[in-house]
């Protein structure tokens, strides 16, 4: 890598977050333009069971949401430049070598730890507004500011408490595990989100919400028939209180191995028929019978396998740190630079994962198709796109790029007329 240079760096730097910015900007633009057009006619396929006034709420919802990420990506480039170009990153360096050896693991998890503390202050103002602003407008928000500020400290306690050992784990191996550091750290990286896999169903959720037994017995046997058929062990049928935080409403597995749970919001067994939970749940259960969890883990760990051999290559050159405007090489300096900047360089690999990601559901639905009724899911699927005002013409370029889930008219139709996964 000696033919790079700081730089070339610097350019190369600029250019892609110009483009994956302006791309980002336009993407958004298209998707307000597009839903604007379509807001004062319901698609026809949805016209017997979606009101206009509904039709309209969703697209003024996914508009706002949309205009507030467009303030949220500005202010995300703007921090960007100010903490690499600008010498923040440095400075925050420098700040804590006053009290701290800069060679020791401290000085490391004091700068990853300040430097997260200080995105989720910088993003704070916006996830306010978010939250008491747009969601309250639309009816969505239930949190109280109280609730709201438990949740931040909640948070930080975990984040500390979880956080601060790793970041020690993988210092310490990148000083001592020599050029093939970066496999140690991966290694530890994947034991690390296993044990949060295990643990979060039992230990970490429940610091948020509460979980309940379902009581209904009548649904509780439909369900654990639908299990039996699916040939599906879990550890319990929960029902979580996410209506003190908001009115949408979910369904979701979690855990794995003998530590699975089956979890129902409050919100989704007030809107749903039995049958309709059914069929819902029937979808998540084909996500872990196609092995979707684990796959996409899988492609996780080698997605991180890749970016910490490509950081091994880059520890060690001088260019790498000049060109981002930071004067203290070492090895925590150059963990938090290069996972500070290579979202800007990745960036156009999203339509690939959100390609990946609406094949999976596709595969789910026709998996809960075969195991329950699709007309059921159907009916559940158009009563949560409307409690959840989300929009059902959203701009195809922009659902191509970000949509983990199919267009709505795209997804229910292959419902109806039984197309393959």
């Amino acid at each position: 890598m000696d033919t790079f240079t700081p730089n070339g760096l610097t350019a190369a730097f600029l250019c892609a977050l110009a483009l994956s910015t302006a791309t980002r900007l336009w993407l958004a633009l298209r998707q307000v333009g597009h839903v604007s057009r379509h807001r004062d006619a319901v698609p026809a396929s949805f016209a017997s069971t979606i009101t206009l006034p509904a039709h309209q709420k969703a697209a003024d919802y996914s508009i706002a949401k949309t205009r507030l990420g467009i303030a949220d990506i500005a202010i995300g480039v703007l921090v960007l430049l100010l903490l690499t170009l600008g010498g923040g990153l440095q400075m925050l360096s420098d700040q804590w070598a006053r009290v701290l050896d800069p060679a020791g693991y401290w000085h490391g998890v004091a700068l990853a730890m300040s430097l997260v503390f200080l995105l989720s202050v910088l993003d704070l103002p916006l996830t306010l507004y978010r939250t008491f602003v747009v969601e309250a407008k639309f009816g969505f928000n239930r949190m109280t500011l109280p609730l709201f500020l438990a949740d931040l400290a909640k948070q930080a306690v975990l984040g500390t408490a979880l956080g601060v050992p790793l970041l020690l784990v993988v210092l310490w191996l990148m000083a001592r595990m020599g050029g093939l550091w970066w496999l140690y750290v991966w290694l530890a990286w994947m034991g690390f989100n296993l044990l949060i896999l295990m643990i979060y169903p039992t230990f970490i959720a429940p610091v948020f919400n509460r979980f309940t037994p379902l009581s209904d017995p009548s649904l509780a046997e439909r369900i654990a028939q639908l299990l039996a058929r699916c040939g599906f062990k879990a550890q319990g049928l929960y029902v979580m209180d996410g209506s003190k935080r908001s009115s949408h409403g979910n369904a979701y597995f979690t855990g794995f191995g003998a530590a699975k749970r089956i979890v129902l919001f409050d919100t989704l067994l007030t809107r749903l028929a039995p049958a309709e939970v059914e069929a819902v749940l029937a979808h998540e259960l084909g996500h872990f019978k196609r092995h979707h969890v684990w796959k996409r883990v899988a492609i996780l760990f080698a997605m991180s396998l890749a970016m910490l051999w490509v950081l091994g290559q880059l520890i060690g050159e001088a260019w790498f740190y000049q060109g981002l405007n930071v004067q203290s090489p070492g090895t925590a300096m150059g963990l938090v630079l290069f996972f500070l900047v290579v979202p800007v360089f990745t960036f156009f690999l999203q339509p690939l994962t959100s390609l990946y990601s609406r094949k999976h559901e596709f595969e789910a639905d026709a998996y809960a198709a075969q195991n329950a009724d699709s007309e059921d899911l159907v009916r559940a699927l158009v009563k949560l796109y409307q409690d959840n005002a989300a929009t059902l013409t959203p701009d195809p370029l922009h659902s191509a790029f970000y949509d983990s889930h199919p267009p709505a008219a795209t997804r229910i139709a292959r419902l109806q007329h039984g197309a393959p996964a």
